[in-house]
């Protein structure tokens, strides 16, 4: 059995969509980055990349890299799931945090769940989301920004 921990942080901006775990939230600004940004499946990626010992999503999926601009974050967890897989491997089970002042996230986390477990070739069942605000402070307070942290077990074979 193998645990990674994964965690990321984009700055919210105006003009942008705000993609939450393959999810098209309404708001009035969205996630910045190279990708669509989507600050929970890359903290998972990250997740289930530390579990078998190996980079990030970076180094799998870098910014600098153009087939990457505007990619849908599906991609870098089917890539993770991938990689578990060729290793003979299973993703046991994933939980995760994101930490926003805004939108409200909570109506849309089974959908978020049934992304993530198309991606990740397992069961909604054994994917944890919970949102948390920061209370005002920082930030992530101040509606800046959006961050996620994510932690993953993955059982390989001998």
């Amino acid at each position: 059995m193998r645990v990674g921990i994964g965690y990321d942080v984009h700055p919210l901006v105006v003009g942008r969509r705000c993609i939450l775990g393959g999810v098209d939230i309404a708001h009035e600004k969205g996630l910045a980055g190279h990708s669509d940004a989507d600050v929970l499946m890359h903290a998972i990626c990250d997740a289930v990349l530390g579990a078998l010992g190996l980079g990030d999503i970076g180094q799998f999926f870098p910014n600098t890299d153009p087939r990457w601009k505007d990619a849908p974050s599906r991609v870098f967890l089917e890539e993770a799931a991938r990689q578990v897989a060729q290793r003979g491997g299973k993703i046991i089970n994933v939980d995760a945090t994101l930490i926003a002042q805004a939108p409200k996230v909570g109506p849309h986390v089974p959908a978020m769940k049934n992304n993530l477990a198309k991606a990740l070739g397992i069961s909604p069942d054994v994917i944890g989301i919970k949102a948390t605000t920061n209370e005002g402070l920082g930030f992530i307070g101040r509606g800046e920004g959006i961050a996620a942290m994510a932690v993953a077990a993955v059982e390989l074979g001998n």
